[in-house]
């Protein structure tokens, strides 16, 4: 009997296992997770759910008992300890789970100071699952002093829902400036006024030197030789995709567990999708850290394992919640040469060209500008410059 195994009971899993049992997969399929708690949804964590507005049932991509319902072995709070693929073996605890397919959908895992700087403290901590923000949950009280690590997306949502919250917050990047890696200038420039406009204390070319304090985090040093007193720390410098079981499983990887166009990797039988994967593209390889991918391309890999043959073909979106901007970013802005603003006052959207070619948007409280984008980059069609930096150019037009 054919029996799929996936492990990694997050977005990607919990979505491959979903459209086995959608699609007709009649074999066995069972889903492995570290957690004690059913696949649930992450962004929210460091947001809605942290400022108390979203129950842990509601984080939940499916009820649990969807799981039983359709058959579907949920393993929670169980770790792989090994994988024989010679075999086809999978071991969980004292279990060897034999497998006609295995699906790597282990995700990604966040960046963490070293020890010898502190970051073995009582009070850091970094933003990834459900223990992590309920650890932090009781310590974000109003009054106390954050310092948050890390000017990109995952420090910034950090820095926005601490603010909310009534801490005061300090946010370092050691890079010239916010964003610095993932977007333009331009966009830098909208969030550094949006983060100090709410009071954030924000340095930018300023670093962490280390963390002060004994048992537990009291003070930072950083680069710049000022000290600062501070509450707790907040990590956002970055997630490295969790590839340590396939490696020891002897797949290859190169960014990431490395899949050809249909998600297989070099092992037979093997596949892997969402952040731990890395995938062709556009004549190049990337790997997407995303919601989107995830559910996209764990579906896809479902669909091969049922014999559809068919090639992942990403459509790259993104988002970020701050405050009450709502930041829709369509496309990879890889290889850009310039930047055209659309500035409609609450509504701006930065449009990255290469020469005359559209390659990704980012849209500040402009859904209309994000779809439009969206759709242009997909049907590989250029935007006009001129009818994008006039605000009251028709964007609509540029799709005919």
């Amino acid at each position: 009997m054919s029996h799929v195994v996936v492990i990694g009971a997050g977005q990607a899993g919990s979505s491959c296992v979903a459209k086995l049992r959608n699609g007709g997969f009649e074999g066995a399929v069972t889903l492995i997770g570290a957690e004690p708690v059913p696949p649930y949804q992450r962004p929210p964590l460091s947001k809605a759910y942290l400022l108390g507005e979203m129950p842990l049932e509601r984080l939940f991509l499916r009820p649990e008992a969807f799981y039983a319902e359709h058959d579907i072995d949920l393993r929670l709070g169980s770790v792989v300890t090994g994988i024989d693929t010679g075999a086809q073996t999978v071991r969980v605890g004292d279990d060897d789970l034999s497998y006609t397919d295995l699906v790597f959908a282990t995700g990604s895992e966040p960046r963490r100071l070293p020890a010898a700087i502190g970051g073995d403290l009582d009070g850091v901590f970094v933003v990834r699952d459900l223990a992590d923000v309920d650890a932090m949950a009781p310590v974000c009280a109003a009054g106390k002093t954050v310092l948050i690590v890390g000017g990109g997306y995952i420090g910034l949502e950090a820095a926005a829902v601490c603010s909310k919250l009534g801490l005061n917050v300090v946010l370092v990047e050691m890079a010239e400036r916010i964003l610095q890696r993932v977007a333009a200038p331009e966009t830098s420039d909208y969030f550094r006024s949006l983060h100090t406009g709410h009071g954030v204390d924000l340095r930018e070319g300023v670093g962490l030197t280390r963390l002060l304090g004994d048992a537990a985090v009291t003070g930072a040093e950083l680069t710049d030789g000022t000290t600062l007193d501070v509450d707790l720390v907040i990590v956002g410098v970055g997630i490295t995709p969790a590839t340590a079981l396939a490696e020891a499983a002897g797949v290859a990887l190169d960014n990431g567990i490395a899949t050809d166009a249909q998600g297989r990797t070099n092992v037979p039988h093997v596949w892997a999708a969402g952040d731990c994967a890395s995938f062709p593209y556009r004549g190049a390889r990337i790997r997407l850290e995303s919601v989107p991918n995830a559910i996209d391309q764990a579906e896809c890999v479902a669909e091969n394992i049922m014999g559809a043959g068919k090639e992942y073909v990403a459509r790259p979106w993104f988002w970020s919640d701050q405050y009450d901007v709502k930041l829709q970013i369509a496309g990879l802005n890889t290889g850009y040469d310039r930047v055209v603003t659309r500035d409609g006052g609450a509504a701006q959207s930065f449009w990255y060209y290469r020469g005359d070619t559209l390659l990704a948007v980012d849209a500040a409280n402009d859904p209309r500008a994000y779809m439009i984008g969206k759709r242009l980059i997909e049907a590989g069609k250029d935007a006009d410059p001129a009818v994008v930096a006039d605000p009251a150019g028709d964007l609509k037009a540029l799709l005919k």
